[in-house]
């Protein structure tokens, strides 16, 4: 531990949080970031998260076990807070004592911030602006995430760096707050460690880890891409708000674009509700994940991907990321 003595010093107060070695957590990546994954994560010093993603509760309840049986380090469950049964999954967490509750996606619904912390657990929130960070640290949020665009997946409109030097220098004195969205490489997190933030988020760069059961052919557009392939998916229409997609460009790209104009059509023929409208762009975005991540099919799967993507040559095992990625902050901090 030692060897990391200046980077481990920053971290102390996220590490006593996770319970981890390192207050690195591997960002919830629906289909990747399950047991496997997520074990090898906390078993290397970091923090896993199970993506709950569209999961029903019998589905989590298993995935939770199984993960238990490979570590016996720390993990989170990341949970999506317009989930129709989330107050079920909360259950779940409770049944198997998980130890940290990750909501993402909105404003948590009444109850269920309450409902986590009765069983015990810690809740990490995520928050676009300082106004609902404040709020939400207020109504019972115990650690907070900022997640700059530059990350794949759902995204929000402002970069990492700014989100840091907003929220940081506001925060970091009284709450704890991790910082995510194009994380590759340890000098970044050397840096945002010294702004005040208590530990990293980081995705992308553990996607396509050894012990990552993502295809090979998801791997392999991974390590083809650059930093640029790396897009944001077009809204079509201001009536059926999508929240931006970060993935590399593909077929499934171009398909996403033009599923939008057909349900927006539907919406206009009142062939369809709003809301009926809102669940089919979702329910896309599932599918197409998972075709290419478990199938396999990077042409019109859709291959979410952070910008950090570019920095991605070759399958790694984890532990040797971590490794890495804490040297690489030590070298930088103790260049200083």
């Amino acid at each position: 531990m030692s060897q990391f003595s200046k980077t481990t010093e920053l971290m102390r107060r996220g590490t006593d949080f996770l319970g981890t070695d390192y207050a690195i957590l591997c960002g919830a990546m629906s289909w990747v970031s399950e047991r496997n994954l997520v074990s090898a994560i906390s078993n290397a010093g970091g923090f896993g998260v199970i993506a709950c993603g569209a999961m029903t509760p019998d589905l989590l309840d298993t995935e939770i076990a199984a993960t238990k049986a490979l570590t016996d380090k720390p993990f989170g469950v990341n949970l999506i807070t317009m989930h129709p049964q989330l107050l079920d999954l909360i259950a779940v967490c409770a049944k198997h004592g998980v130890t940290h509750v990750v909501l993402a996606g909105g404003i948590p619904p009444k109850g269920s911030v309450e409902a986590i912390k009765e069983f015990g657990a810690k809740v990490i929130v995520f928050a676009p602006t300082l106004a609902l960070a404040k709020k939400l640290l207020r109504s019972g949020g115990d650690a907070l995430v900022i997640e700059g665009m530059e990350a794949g997946g759902h995204i929000g409109p402002v970069s990492t760096s700014v989100l840091a030097q907003e929220f940081l220098p506001a925060l970091a004195e009284d709450h704890l707050v991790f910082v995510a969205g194009g994380i590759g490489r340890g000098e970044a997190i050397a840096s945002y460690l010294e702004m005040g933030a208590v530990g990293v988020q980081l995705g992308t760069r553990f996607a396509c880890a050894t012990e990552s059961i993502a295809h090979e052919n998801f791997k392999k557009a991974f390590f083809r891409a650059n930093a640029r392939d790396a897009i944001t998916s077009v809204q079509v229409d201001p009536r059926l708000p999508v929240i931006p997609v970060r993935a590399l460009k593909n077929k499934g790209s171009e398909e996403f674009t033009a599923k939008q104009i057909e349900v927006a059509k539907m919406l206009d023929a009142g062939e369809i509700e709003m809301g009926e409208a809102q669940l089919q762009i979702e329910h896309f975005w599932a599918g197409a994940l998972r075709r290419a991540v478990v199938d396999g099919d990077v042409e019109s799967g859709s291959i979410m991907a952070g910008q950090s993507v570019g920095m991605l040559k070759t399958e790694e095992p984890v532990a040797d990321i971590m490794q890495e990625l804490m040297m690489q902050s030590e070298e930088a901090l103790g260049g200083r």
